[in-house]
């Protein structure tokens, strides 16, 4: 059986693959790797939320999503620019709003370690990736409640 290609998963997929492999970069004390990697699982995640969304209120093509993800600009471009609008005035309202609040923490330290060359060690990483998984999580049960992050 050969391995499914990375650009060939589905979100949730490449959500999963980037968190084994932040554990295993966490277990090798690589922290500063581990929480980037955590980063963009949350980042994947959202990408997933949007798609989700676009494709349950409307019949946009997938390119057209994929360029509005693009030009959203990171995560926090995409919950304030994309996730937000898409479900203000819906049951996700609260829920994404209070994850939200996780967010600002998450794209500090990774912006830190990856425009700064700053450098995290295992306790600021390690306490970074919970918030994250906590994040991630949350938002991906909203649309799929059995989701979880492999240990």
């Amino acid at each position: 059986m050969t391995k499914k290609l990375y650009k060939d998963r589905t979100d949730l997929e490449k959500c999963q693959s980037q968190w084994r492999k932040l554990k295993g970069l966490h277990g090798d004390e690589q922290w500063s790797a581990a929480l980037v990697r955590a980063a963009t699982a949350a980042e994947i995640a959202c990408n997933y939320a949007i798609r989700t969304e676009f494709s349950r209120q409307g019949n946009l093509r997938a390119n057209v999503v994929d360029r509005l993800l693009h030009d959203a600009n990171g995560i926090k471009g995409k919950l304030d620019r994309l996730l937000k609008p898409l479900v203000k005035a819906t049951a996700k309202e609260a829920a994404v709003s209070k994850l939200t609040s996780l967010v600002d923490v998450i794209n500090e330290d990774r912006n830190a370690i990856v425009h700064r060359g700053e450098f995290r060690d295992e306790q600021e990483a390690t306490k970074t990736i919970e918030t994250t998984r906590r994040f991630v999580q949350g938002l991906v049960r909203l649309y799929e409640p059995g989701f979880t992050l492999p240990d």
